[in-house]
């Protein structure tokens, strides 16, 4: 039996992680650091600056895997998904070996594992043989409105919080994560909107105001930046305006 600790990291800043993430890294035989391509290399880079800053269990050892691809070609996005999440499943049990018996191991995880993350998914498989904790982290979410200095909530109103794939008609405060779409620009205009990219880290980006105004302006930084970095994460909250 094998315990697998999925630690949530933050959003890029390495102060985001938690004194309970600290000790759960030390914990850990083996760390694993994904490797999502050169595209990608900064969110390997930022894995490698947290285990180096914190990590101080000498018989730890750091395992880097090269993440499989989810086929964004398949028309049906759940098999899709569902296909990608089996894949990742097969290379975290063969990833297992590395860790000895009755030894602990942890995947970092960018935010917060239950939030719009896959691992806790997909280390759901391997349950019924290992034992799972799970460590909270702090989300984009949370540095998005800290960045704004503003609240997420209104007073005794609710919170919606969704993707730009599903994103309809705004009736409630709406937080937006995953909007490779730029679902945004078919939103009502009158909307304020409180957009953030690379939350957290020295790249923080933040754009607020009435989206009519400010939607184009998102678009071109937008673009910008991901050229610039070769990869993007970003969100933002749509509210109807006071």
């Amino acid at each position: 039996m094998k315990t697998i600790l999925i630690v949530g990291i933050g959003t890029g800043n390495p102060e985001h992680v938690t004194v309970q993430a600290i000790n759960a890294l030390n914990r850990a035989d083996v760390l694993f650091i994904p490797d999502k391509g050169e595209g990608k290399a900064d969110l390997a880079d930022l894995r490698r600056e947290i285990v180096a800053r914190y990590v101080t269990n000498p018989n730890s050892r750091t395992v880097e895997y090269t993440v499989p691809r989810r086929d964004a070609a398949n028309p049906d996005y759940g098999a899709g998904v569902d296909d990608w999440h089996a894949a990742l499943a097969t290379r975290f049990g063969a990833l297992l070996d590395a860790v000895p018996d009755n030894g602990a191991c942890a995947f970092l995880v960018w935010g917060d594992p239950g939030l719009y993350d896959s691992t806790i998914r997909i280390v759901e498989r391997l349950r019924s043989e290992h034992v799972v904790e799970i460590i909270p982290g702090i989300t984009s979410i949370q540095a998005l409105t800290a960045a704004h200095g503003i609240a997420l909530n209104r007073i005794g109103e609710p919170v919606h919080i969704t993707t730009g794939r599903q994103l309809g008609a705004v009736e409630d405060d709406t937080v937006v994560m995953l909007d490779g779409q730029r679902a945004f620009l078919h939103a009502d205009p009158e909307l304020d909107i409180f957009w953030g990219a690379y939350l957290g880290t020295q790249d923080e980006i933040t754009i607020s105001g009435r989206l009519g105004d400010v939607a184009d302006r998102i678009v071109a930084t937008r673009k910008a930046a991901r050229e610039r970095h070769g990869w993007i994460m970003d969100t933002y909250l749509l509210r109807k305006r006071d």
